[in-house]
């Protein structure tokens, strides 16, 4: 099997692996990586830490010419993932780059995986016009086949069994109503509401007596203010007015909730590095850059945000 002639295409190309065993998924990814190097062509690995190990050992010395991260780490908010991969892209500008990025891996939450979902569908809309080969390893033998479902609908590739085809169920548009689903308020919250700047201080008040209350260290709770403040800002700027900020306790989390009513036009605001004409989605950037996992419901009534925090004890929930 060779992948040479599918990655030689200056177009951008978007593929899900399924693997069913370690060797399968290391034997396969040494070749598409090696394949990408002997063409000179950058590299880029994002995948959980102890498959980075299995991969620097299969690679051996061409290991030192590929850029390797955990995703585990920049990637446990998959808000964060696209502007890593296009920040490389843009280190290489020029050049056909390849990525390697597993943004879903057993041991994700429920909170997490439709923001995972979302991520991959945003892929197809974020490196439309890159120059790039893209692949998304998917553990098919202890993956959920919900979750397989959900890659074939946002790949327009799959890779599987040492043979490529296009996917019958890629639905761009299907995946992201998929994951535009309302969130839910929290009866027990406790409120702020800001209409104007100098609303702000008291909402950083507040939200500093919750994060105390809760026990978050120092360093977590300038988070929390950092994120509320953002979040209220970019209402109050860019989505015509008030929003009313909520902050609760849920698994191990604080979630800091803004609520307006304004229309994200941009599916992509927050996902990639802020230029300097894009100053609107630089504070959603800061949040997403912070938060261990941002949602996002919006429709033409309003736009609700949920920036979660996990406190410095928290252990891990189910997993999918």
């Amino acid at each position: 099997m060779t992948l040479t002639r599918h990655a030689q295409h200056p177009a951008y190309d978007h593929s899900a692996f399924l693997y069913y065993s370690e060797r399968e998924y290391v034997e396969w990814l040494a070749r598409f990586i090696s394949e990408g190097l002997n063409r000179a062509q950058p590299v880029l690995v994002a995948v959980p830490g102890d498959r980075l190990a299995s991969l620097r050992t299969a690679l051996g010395d061409a290991a030192a010419d590929v850029t390797m991260a955990d995703i585990t780490g920049f990637g446990r908010n998959p808000g964060r993932i696209i502007a890593v991969e296009l920040d490389f892209v843009q280190r290489h500008l020029g050049q056909h780059v390849c990525i390697v990025g597993e943004p879903v891996w057993a041991g994700r939450t429920p909170f997490e995986y439709p923001a995972c979902v979302q991520h991959e569908a945003l892929v197809n809309i974020a490196f439309a016009d890159c120059n790039a080969t893209v692949v998304c390893p998917y553990d098919a033998s202890c993956l959920d086949t919900s979750v397989l479902a959900d890659a074939r609908l946002t790949h327009p590739l799959i890779w599987q069994g040492g043979s490529r085809h296009h996917s019958p169920d890629y639905a761009l548009d299907a995946a992201l109503d998929q994951c535009n689903q309302p969130l839910a308020a929290n009866p027990a919250a406790v409120t702020f509401p800001v209409g104007e700047a100098t609303d702000l201080a008291g909402a950083r008040k507040c939200g500093d007596r919750y994060g105390r209350l809760l026990g978050m260290s120092a360093d977590r709770v300038t988070d929390l203010l950092l994120i509320l403040t953002e979040l209220a800002t970019n209402s109050l700027h860019h989505a015509g007015g008030a929003c009313r900020l909520a902050f609760w306790y849920d698994a191990g989390h604080v979630i800091c909730e803004a609520r307006d009513s304004g229309h994200w036009n941009d599916p992509l605001a927050g996902r990639r590095p802020p230029t300097v004409n894009g100053l609107s989605a630089c504070g959603l950037f800061v949040v997403n850059a912070i938060a261990d996992l941002v949602r996002t419901y919006t429709t033409s009534a309003g736009t609700t945000i949920h920036a979660y925090l996990r406190l410095d004890d928290a252990r891990e929930a189910g997993a999918v």
